[in-house]
């Protein structure tokens, strides 16, 4: 299985090209200038010059807060690429597997949502979003969208990462508890991906097309995240900080972010057959790299 992934600095991208699971196929990650989803030369080129079977776009505007001030290349890039890279592949008959967020829910739901619940997106980047997932939708019928959450990795930046930092500076950080959501391991994306992948690729007469969520298995507060963070810290002889539980209104950002991003990811798991380890184990498992990234300055 060969699969051209679209992106390649963001934290989904970077698990997939540290070869999460190369194991199972040939993955090539390509983002600017060689792939740019919001060209569609570059990307008749890479399609052609790789000949992938199955195709991810990992590539996205993600900064939530500056996209309310830059509508325009969030849509460019969150909607319009998609479109392109939707028509390029269903041209060829190529299956494309696309990355969306919890960001196209309004967040006022009070239980996890499923797939099939309303969307409503507050702001500028859920709603670029979601017009990436309807340009998907109409324009190549071999698709699968996957919706995840409060994604960290080893690398980038990440909520983790920056709680660390901040322990190392102060005693105290004030961290909101009024929003829930499940946080996310970039390097399970990848795994979910090449699952979802292997199968439109391997048996695509039983292929599941369509949308689907995928995200860590434990739902949370930020509050809670960050004392789950510094308590596997301490393990590790890392940085450890008390946390003040604070409202959202307490701190105000130009996004609005969801008070609910928790997603039920059980049709995922039905389908592909592939759920995401625990969140502590994955914690532990970056803990070494990010700890070490402190000495650095990163």
């Amino acid at each position: 299985m060969r699969v051209l992934v679209a992106g390649r600095s963001g934290q989904v991208a970077n698990a997939l090209a540290r070869g999460a699971a190369k194991r199972d196929g040939d993955i090539i990650c390509l983002g600017r200038p060689g792939l740019d989803i919001t060209d569609d030369h570059t990307i008749a080129s890479a399609l052609d010059e790789h000949k992938p079977d199955v195709v991810i776009n990992a590539a996205a505007y993600t900064a939530v807060d500056r996209a309310e001030g830059d509508s325009k290349a969030a849509f460019a890039v969150n909607a319009n690429g998609p479109e392109l890279l939707a028509k390029a592949t269903a041209g060829r008959g190529i299956p494309l597997l696309h990355v969306s967020t919890d960001y196209v829910f309004s967040g006022s739901k009070t239980t996890a949502y499923v797939e099939d619940d309303p969307t409503a997106p507050a702001g500028i980047y859920g709603k670029s979003k979601l017009a990436g997932e309807e340009a998907v939708r109409k324009t190549n019928a071999r698709h699968v969208i996957v919706r995840t959450a409060w994604v960290f990795d080893v690398t980038g930046s990440n909520f983790p990462k920056t709680m660390l930092r901040l322990a190392v500076q102060r005693d105290e950080v004030s961290i909101i508890s009024d929003q829930h959501g499940n946080p996310t391991d970039a390097r399970e994306i990848a795994n979910a991906l090449i699952a979802a992948a292997k199968k439109v690729h391997e048996r695509p007469q039983d292929a599941e097309w369509g949308t689907f969520h995928f995200s860590g298995p434990a739902s949370m507060n930020w509050a809670d995240f960050a004392r789950l963070i510094f308590a596997v810290s301490a393990r590790h002889g890392g940085p450890v900080a008390r946390v003040l539980d604070i409202t959202t209104d307490d701190y105000p950002t130009a996004a609005k972010r969801p008070a609910n991003s928790m997603l039920d990811s059980s049709q995922f798991h039905a389908r592909f057959g592939y759920q995401a380890i625990a969140l502590e184990q994955s914690l532990e498992r970056c803990m070494p790299q990010w700890l070490e990234s402190l000495k650095g300055g990163a």
